[in-house]
């Protein structure tokens, strides 16, 4: 039988920076920056994991990495950490790198998108939600944002969920909402807490976001599941962030 000849792929990366580079990456939230032999930019990422994200860059197999990645392992040279205290903040720093700097194997975020405005509105007991970049009359509106404001929406519409029902877990979400997929308009039944929640979402979104945060965490403080803890918490960032600005 003819034996079968096997050739390792590639890893330009770890050849260029050594394995104890990657092996000594730190494990903190932040964004990388990928530079080429004059020190330019060419690529920025963010991690909530920085060693674990730069692991997926060692191999550069042909067979599962886009052309355009593999130019990129081939050109980087060095690559210099920027820490951040969260996820969060580590995407909001990615955002304003990419849209200052423009590197060129970034395509995502490079050019700002369109702007958008968060709008809500009561109907009854139930509270409408979305993201559009033309409010209609009608609607309380946010902004103009960028596109945060469907980062925001959404994490905003589970946690209201989740005071909403208190009795339910994380895995009674509505279908997709666990993975970001919603429908164009959420719509939250707020029942005896209806005029609660639309003082709330008043003091998020009118110059008070301390104030919302901390009906938020009252309402929420009961849930003891470290695996819940952990997804509201990464929730609440992305709030903290956005009041924080």
């Amino acid at each position: 039988m003819a034996q079968l000849l096997l050739i390792p792929d590639a890893r330009p990366l770890e050849q260029r920076l050594g394995r104890t580079f990657f092996r000594r990456a730190s494990r903190r939230p932040g964004v990388y920056l990928m530079k080429d032999a004059t020190d330019n930019v060419v690529y920025v990422g963010k991690a909530k994991d920085l060693r674990q994200r730069l692991n997926n860059c060692r191999v550069a197999n042909p067979d599962r990495m886009p052309r355009r990645h593999l130019r990129m392992v081939r050109e980087v040279k060095r690559i210099e950490f920027q820490f951040c205290p969260n996820e969060a903040s580590a995407l909001a720093r990615e955002a304003r790198l990419l849209r200052s700097l423009k590197p060129k194997f970034n395509r995502a975020g490079v050019w700002p998108g369109k702007p958008r405005f968060i709008v809500w509105r009561m109907r009854e007991a139930r509270l409408e939600m979305s993201t559009v970049e033309t409010p209609e009359p009608h609607w309380q509106r946010f902004g103009p944002m960028g596109s945060g404001a469907v980062h925001l929406q959404r994490a905003l519409a589970r946690l209201l969920w989740l005071v909403l029902n208190p009795a339910r877990g994380l895995a009674d979400l509505p279908a997709g909402w666990a993975h970001g997929r919603f429908m164009d308009t959420t719509t939250l039944h707020c029942g005896s807490l209806t005029d609660e929640v639309r003082t709330a979402l008043e003091t998020l979104f009118w110059g008070r976001p301390d104030e919302f945060m901390t009906w938020l965490g009252s309402k929420l403080a009961e849930r003891a599941s470290p695996f819940e803890r952990n997804a509201i918490q990464s929730d609440v960032e992305i709030l903290e962030n956005f009041g924080s600005k």
